[in-house]
């Protein structure tokens, strides 16, 4: 039961680890800005800052980002799979 309980924590580690570490790689705003009352509140539909850092590309998403994650996750499927063929 504890090799389950190891596994599962080893799993769920590795992809919270790998969240987090994608998260904390680049800013998630351009800025920030301030709304007042005399200032009337932007459209939708203008372009201006968002939420998705500029030139991001797909590298943030990598092997040698996340290899410890990939490493807690493999780790914790050979162990649940180890004692589901067993």
């Amino acid at each position: 039961m504890a090799i389950i309980l190891i596994g599962a924590l080893l799993t769920i580690g590795g992809l919270v680890y790998m969240a987090v570490a994608a998260l904390r790689r680049g800013q998630l705003s351009g800025g920030s800005v301030a709304v007042g009352s005399d200032q009337p509140k932007p459209n939708l539909a203008m372009t201006g800052p968002t939420l998705e850092p500029p030139r991001r590309g797909l590298r943030f998403l990598g092997l040698s980002q996340h290899w410890p994650g990939l490493l807690m996750m493999a780790i914790g499927i050979i162990m649940l799979l180890s004692v589901a063929i067993l």
